[in-house]
């Protein structure tokens, strides 16, 4: 009896195998955008903030170097989310939900030690290092799209299909509005409309949503002075306060000023002693005095063809829930883009939104990473490598 065989065969080495996840030419494209936006929004920042933080007696650097630990924790996020099966946030919907519930209603009931009141209103926790409402983000795109594929053609009755989704969303609108921050609140409702537009809900239904959050809307607003007068300082410039219109027509200055080409980097005037919030909420202007109309455009067409790459991703995802999840997420940053925009070249009354990777905010640039990070997973499809290939991310599958 040969007893050799087997043994040789016992002995012989076992294949590599691994499974891993390899980018589609969306994703690629997505993050190739993603990367110079990034770079490109550390140079906006560096030169709208350097003159305030030298005001503040700080290094000129002040802003840029804690924007950058931003950098360097979103690409992690980036990095883990990527590799990381997105449709494990199905799971994860109820707790993610009810996480953004408990941390914004504790942004209200905490003392201001840990929730500080800044800039009249109290949106962050710990200082200003996080800001829930941004997490809340993407709980409402994740738990929305979740609900709406596990309601299937339920979705299309009223009790059971869209009071749901009402008082949850609601929830946090409410939380959003006492902080206050009526543009979050407004963000939370768009997506959640759109998600259950996109996944097949019955018109009538936008309309009686649209019935029923327009007088609450208005309601609020009329409470709300500053949110008033910022809408008559958009529709009536000269019946605004100066103290109300000053933000926009100092930004309309910036941008005029900045003509075809721009003052150029680091010549800018308007954010030393003129625009409120240079490096934030109004670093649009900053874009448009020294990069020009050239700049604005630019920038423009980077958040088109994320978009692009974004749906792109969303029409061939995997599943009908990855597929409203990469709707959510490409709308919430786009959107958030375009109104920043909109605002600083006054097409839009002041809305307190920043400009995804390039406003400094490190919750909101961590968000955005791992927004990005999830619709590449999306964008991606699992493969078994066999062989001496398996350790090597970039050959071909064979």
């Amino acid at each position: 009896m040969d007893l050799e065989g087997p043994r040789l065969a016992s002995r012989a080495p076992v294949a590599d195998v691994r499974e891993r996840w390899r980018m589609g030419s969306e994703a690629r494209g997505l993050v190739l955008v993603s990367a110079v936006l990034t770079a490109f929004g550390l140079a906006v920042l560096y030169s709208a903030s350097a003159f305030v933080a030298e005001q503040d007696h700080r290094s000129s650097t002040y802003f840029l170097v804690r924007q950058l630990s931003g950098v360097a924790a979103g690409v992690v996020v980036f990095a883990v989310t990527a590799k990381l099966d997105a449709e494990l946030f199905r799971r994860w919907a109820w707790p993610m939900m009810w996480f953004a519930i408990a941390s914004m209603a504790a942004v209200l009931v905490l003392p201001t030690s840990i929730a500080p009141t800044i800039h009249g209103s109290r949106r962050f926790l710990f200082g200003a290092s996080f800001q829930p409402s941004e997490l809340a983000k993407l709980a409402v795109v994740v738990w929305v799209s979740m609900l709406v594929v596990k309601k299937g053609e339920a979705l299309q009755r009223l009790s059971k299909g869209l009071v749901p989704f009402l008082v949850v969303v609601g929830v946090l609108d409410l939380l959003a509005a006492l902080e206050p921050d009526l543009s979050v609140a407004m963000l939370f409702t768009l997506l959640m409309a759109l998600l259950l537009f996109v996944g097949g809900a019955r018109r009538s239904h936008f309309i009686a949503l649209a019935a029923l959050c327009l007088p609450l809307g208005f309601a609020k607003i009329e409470k709300l002075g500053y949110v008033l007068w910022r809408i008559t300082a958009f529709l009536h410039p000269g019946d605004a306060p100066e103290a109300v219109s000053y933000q926009l027509r100092q930004s309309l200055i910036a941008v005029g000023s900045g003509g075809l080409f721009g003052r150029g980097f680091g010549e800018g005037m308007q954010q030393t002693h003129f625009v409120p919030f240079p490096y934030s909420d109004f670093i649009g202007s900053t874009l448009g005095e020294e990069w020009g109309f050239i700049g604005i455009a630019g920038i423009t067409i980077a958040f088109g063809m994320y978009a692009l790459f974004g749906f792109r991703i969303a029409r061939q995802a995997r599943t009908p829930f990855l597929q409203l999840v990469a709707v959510g997420l490409t709308f919430t940053t786009v959107l958030t883009a375009f109104l920043h925009i909109g605002v600083v070249i006054g097409l839009l009354p002041t809305t307190g939104l920043t400009l995804p990777f390039v406003s400094f905010g490190r919750s909101n640039l961590v968000l955005t990473m791992l927004f990005t990070g999830i619709l590449v997973n999306i964008g991606s499809a699992r493969e078994r490598v066999l062989g001496s290939t398996a350790t090597n991310p970039m050959a071909v599958a064979t």
